[in-house]
């Protein structure tokens, strides 16, 4: 198969990187901002089955089992595995409930990231940088919580998983992202020169007019959402419960964890908890648009503190993370430097993570029997495919 774009993201990792500076990019052209999708525009190619001809002098395509949904280098990728994904990132109870299109849809999505991330986890046995058994294991305790057993298993169980299921979907992760951090993350340093040229070239934003507050946040909400998808896929929904989970919350951080984490494992709000409940510099202007329990929160903490507020049944803890004066800042402000640090090799790493995918899916050969059964449907679900079971 010809050489497809794909996306950054990949099942479970997150590459979300924030400055410590309200550093203000500059406009990009439409072209360049619009997303790639996902599942793409794909070749209008027939099944195994299928009945067209194949081209003079091309290798006959071999028969694969039809739970088969895609051939990666040889590997198989099964449609049991790709319905354990999916399970394992939606609401079961989410209403409405979604069409079988769209249901198909996200599937499909799945697939095309299992692909991408087969292909990396054989890069990862080539490069030696499989994750330990330790390793896993310290992950799968992390995705776990310290959720009660029970209260863990009962989770699995509603999306019809196991715990060996979430093993074996964090060995894959690690292992993709120990491929990542060496073959671009790593490659990637802005020089001081290159921070230096920034700054010359951006002086005047780093002229504050007013104090800047960077604020995170957990939000736990008294009611279900479907849209919540956090690491646990973890929901509130009574105000009871949601006082609970955020005294549960802050005992955990109290007790030394780290507040990102938590954000990205339990906060309900779908923006800020992949960044881990980053909501970035906000200038002290800006706080009069929050809640007054909010605003009255922030203006007496300190970098470094945590405070939880409630309101309405809802609960927000707070986290300020660092404070700057009005002012102009120069590179001997720590905070300057490291921000601009880590916009340029958010940049850096961007392009070359784009590349090295597109080049490693470039290389690689795969067979999208899912999207082929799709494409010569003509987007009609094919009765095999309707879904059913838990999560559908």
């Amino acid at each position: 198969m010809g050489r497809r774009r794909v996306s950054g993201k990949l099942c479970g990792l997150v590459y979300a990187l924030t400055s410590r500076l309200p550093i203000r990019e500059m406009p990009m052209p439409m072209t360049l901002l619009r997303p790639t999708s996902i599942a793409g525009a794909l070749a209008a190619l027939s099944l195994i089955s299928g009945c067209r001809a194949a081209a003079p002098g091309a290798e006959a395509p071999k028969a694969v089992a039809a739970d088969v949904w895609a051939v990666v280098d040889g590997r198989e990728i099964r449609r049991d595995f790709v319905e354990k994904v999916y399970r394992s990132s939606v609401d079961p109870n989410a209403t409405p409930a979604p069409t079988p299109e769209q249901v198909l849809t996200v599937k499909i999505n799945v697939l095309d990231e299992l692909i991408t991330q087969e292909l990396l986890m054989g890069r990862a046995k080539a490069l030696a940088v499989e994750p330990t058994d330790a390793e896993v294991e310290t992950a799968f305790t992390e995705r776990k919580g310290g959720a009660a057993d029970e209260v863990f298993q009962a989770q699995l169980k509603l999306r019809g998983l196991t715990a060996d299921d979430l093993r074996a979907a964090v060995r894959r992760e690690l292992a993709a992202q120990k491929v990542i951090d060496k073959e671009v993350n790593a490659k990637v340093v802005p020089t001081d020169q290159d921070i230096a040229d920034f700054y010359v070239q951006n002086r005047a934003q780093f002229n504050l007019k007013e104090p800047q507050y960077r604020i995170a946040q957990i939000v736990v909400t008294a009611g279900k959402d479907p849209q919540v998808r956090n690491r646990m896929n973890d929901d509130a929904g009574t105000p009871a419960e949601a006082s609970t989970k955020g005294s549960m919350l802050m005992d955990r951080l109290k007790a030394g964890a780290n507040f990102g984490d938590v954000a990205m494992d339990y906060s309900e709000d779908p923006q800020s908890a992949p960044q881990g409940g980053d909501l970035g510099f906000m200038p002290a202007s800006a706080l009069a648009q929050l809640s007054p329990q909010v605003r009255e929160a922030v203006l007496k903490m300190q970098p470094g503190n945590v405070s939880a507020v409630s309101a309405g049944g809802n609960v927000a803890i707070l986290a300020l993370i660092a404070k700057e004066p009005a002012g102009q800042r120069d590179l001997t402000t720590p905070t300057v430097k490291d921000g601009i640090r880590d916009l340029l090799q958010s940049r850096k790493a961007e392009l070359l993570r784009t590349a090295y995918l597109a080049s490693v899916r470039g290389d690689a050969k795969v067979t999208n029997y899912l999207a082929r059964q799709i494409v010569d449907a003509h987007g009609i679900v094919p009765p095999s495919l309707v879904p059913s079971g838990p999560g559908k």
